[in-house]
């Protein structure tokens, strides 16, 4: 009887081992097991998370929203007293009434100072007449002065009148000089009021956008998560008062290096989710990390120092869910995933030539 059960162990042995070698050859995708669907349960889900925060500080003063609500884009999140930046705003509305207030001054000395010139420009001609007059004259009394026809005292009276008109044509080219340089200077001086009409139209604008970031709005449609803001709560710039999640998601699979060399954009992958009872939903690959997850990491390893165990990296996908899937509705940022892409598969002609 024992030498019938010999063989039978010995038999049982080596099938054992055999279906060990068959395994480690299978968990191993070793042949003759190999395959062109890869997997990997290193997925998740994504979302563009943003933290509202406030540009400004002060007291919040309404809250109109309550935990996990579905907002729109440009409802109301959180306002903040707003009461001082009302001020500001009609400080430097009235700082901006008075620059245009000096500025409309200058523009009415500029003309002025344009009549001035006017005036002194016909002044000077009448001084240039007045002037030819006199030295004809004194051209017809000289050669009579000469001949004794006429008297010195008629002479000096002319000579006199020759002076005073030339006086009265320099001093005329001189009004007109300084008419012109009191237009260039209120020209000059408009220009620094012009400048200040900026400067004050720039804080007027400024104020109105304090004014107006004391409202914190909703950027787009999306679900918002805790929200951290209290009524009479005084807030600095860049408290995190409240998330809000977009309802656009995606799944991030991190595959090991060694599974990427038949990956393509737009080949189809298959997704189980945890969260919802191993449920599968489709996607596609839409694109390949730039580097692997270590080269982001903060703390890099050092290969080049002690010993050396070689690690396979990982690559980042990112994976598209199709549309049209009605559980794609509730999917949230940070849930698991199973990731599952058959290599051989052709890809979509849609997301690869987009």
């Amino acid at each position: 009887m024992s030498k019938f059960l010999r063989p039978s162990a010995t038999t049982l042995a080596v099938l054992l081992g055999i279906l060990g070698v068959t395994l480690v050859l299978y968990a191993w995708r070793l042949p003759p097991f190999v395959t062109t669907v890869e997997t990997t349960d290193n997925a998740y889900v994504r979302g563009q998370v943003t933290v509202m925060s406030p540009q400004l500080a002060g007291y919040v003063l309404e809250v109109p929203v309550r935990d996990y609500d579905h907002v729109k884009a440009g409802q109301l999140l959180v306002r903040l007293d707003d009461r001082i930046y009302l001020q500001k705003l009609e400080q430097a509305r009235a700082t901006l009434s008075g620059q245009q207030a000096s500025l409309a001054n200058s523009q009415q000395a500029q003309a002025s100072a344009e009549a001035r010139i006017r005036a002194s420009e016909a002044a000077l001609e009448g001084a240039k007449v007045a002037l030819d007059i006199a030295e004809k004259n004194w051209e017809r009394l000289e050669p009579l002065l000469n001949k004794g026809v006429v008297t010195a005292s008629d002479a000096d009276k002319s000579r006199s009148t020759v002076d005073q008109a030339r006086a009265n044509h320099a001093q005329a080219e001189a009004s007109l000089d300084v008419a012109r340089q009191d237009l260039q200077a209120t020209i000059v001086s408009r220009r620094s009021l012009e400048a200040a009409v900026q400067g004050a139209e720039a804080a007027t604008h400024l104020a109105e956008i304090d004014l107006e970031n004391t409202r914190i709005v909703a950027p787009q449609d999306g679900t918002l998560g805790e929200v951290g803001a209290r009524i009479g709560q005084y807030v600095a710039a860049g408290t995190q008062l409240v998330a809000l999640v977009p309802e656009r998601k995606w799944v991030v699979a991190n595959f090991k290096e060694t599974q990427l060399a038949d990956m393509k954009i737009g080949q189809l992958a298959k997704m189980t989710i945890d969260a919802l009872h191993h449920a599968e939903l489709t996607g596609h690959i839409e694109q390949f990390a730039p580097a692997t997850g270590s080269e982001f990491s903060v703390l890099k390893a050092d290969n080049a120092t002690g010993n050396f165990t070689k690690v396979a990296q990982r690559l980042p996908l990112r994976i598209t869910i199709d549309p049209g899937q009605a559980l794609a509705d509730r999917l949230a940022p940070g849930m698991s995933v199973v990731v599952t892409i058959d290599t051989a598969t052709k890809p979509s002609i849609n997301i690869a030539t987009k």
